[in-house]
This record gives structure tokens, sequence and C-alpha cells, in this order.
């Protein structure tokens, strides 16, 4: 673990977020789409900062009753140091606290250390999106965690 600071994501953070879109994705958001989601209602995006850096960041959408991951990136270096786990939480708190039924994401079927953070948060299985990603052009898990009420 690492000393982290969650915060909301704000026009400061917007740089260093587009280059850690490039670093983790092969198709990367760009700096004007992150831009857009500062002014988006039903959008959701917070950093984590250490040493005042931003070192990952979650995306999510809330519509009516439903909550959707749209990217989770962490620097390779600050993988496996409970950066992504400390991202989720904030994620899954904001949707429950929002009053909706249920969290999703989709991850690459052979995301293997993704695929078991998700499931170690109540994540499961709901489904598969045949060729969803591209370079190279793989499944995607559909995974959901509920909330009971």
């Amino acid at each position: 673990m690492i000393d982290l600071i969650l915060a909301q994501m704000e026009r400061e953070h917007l740089e260093a977020v587009a280059e850690l879109e490039r670093v983790c994705f092969t198709q990367p958001w760009s700096y004007k789409s992150l831009e857009e989601e500062l002014d988006n209602d039903t959008a959701h995006f917070f950093v984590a900062l250490s040493e005042g850096s931003v070192v990952g960041y979650i995306g999510v959408y809330v519509v009516c009753e439903s909550c959707f991951v749209t990217n989770v990136a962490v620097y390779p270096d600050f993988r496996r140091k409970g950066v992504g786990r400390a991202l989720l939480k904030i994620a899954i708190m904001t949707a429950d606290a929002m009053g909706t039924d249920f969290i999703s994401l989709e991850v690459r079927k052979t995301n293997y250390p993704a695929i078991s953070l998700y499931q170690s948060l109540g994540f499961e299985e709901m489904g598969l999106r045949k060729n969803f990603y591209r370079n190279p052009t793989e499944d995607a898990l559909i995974m959901t965690k509920i909330f009971t009420r």
C-alpha cells in the first residue's frame, strides 16, 4: 500500500489523465473527451494522487438506477499496490450512495489480475461481449456488482 489521496477529477488533472490513458490503453480517450466529462452531469471521475501526482483514475456514468465504469487505469509502477482497489471502492460507494441498483464494467477476458480484483470486491460475471476490444481483438467479460437494499 502507498499513501493515496482520492479526489474528483478537475481540469488541473486532465493532462495527467490523458497521459495515463495513452500509457494504459491501445485506444485512449483524448484530452478533449476527458475534458467534456467535467461538464457531464452523469459522469463521476476520480483520480488517485500519490505525492501530488496522478497515478490512477476511474470514471463512472450514473444513469437512472444504473452505474457503468468507463475506465480504470493505473500506471504500471503503481499496480498491485492498492490503487485500483481504492479507485473501485470510491466508484462503488458513489454508485451505492446515488441509489443505483448495480455497478457494471467490461474487462478483457484474459486480464486475470483485474478479474480477480473485481471478484474480490463482489463483482460477478454476467455476460460476454464478443470482439469488444481492439489491438488485439478480444472478448470482454461483463462483470456486475448488484446492490441489495
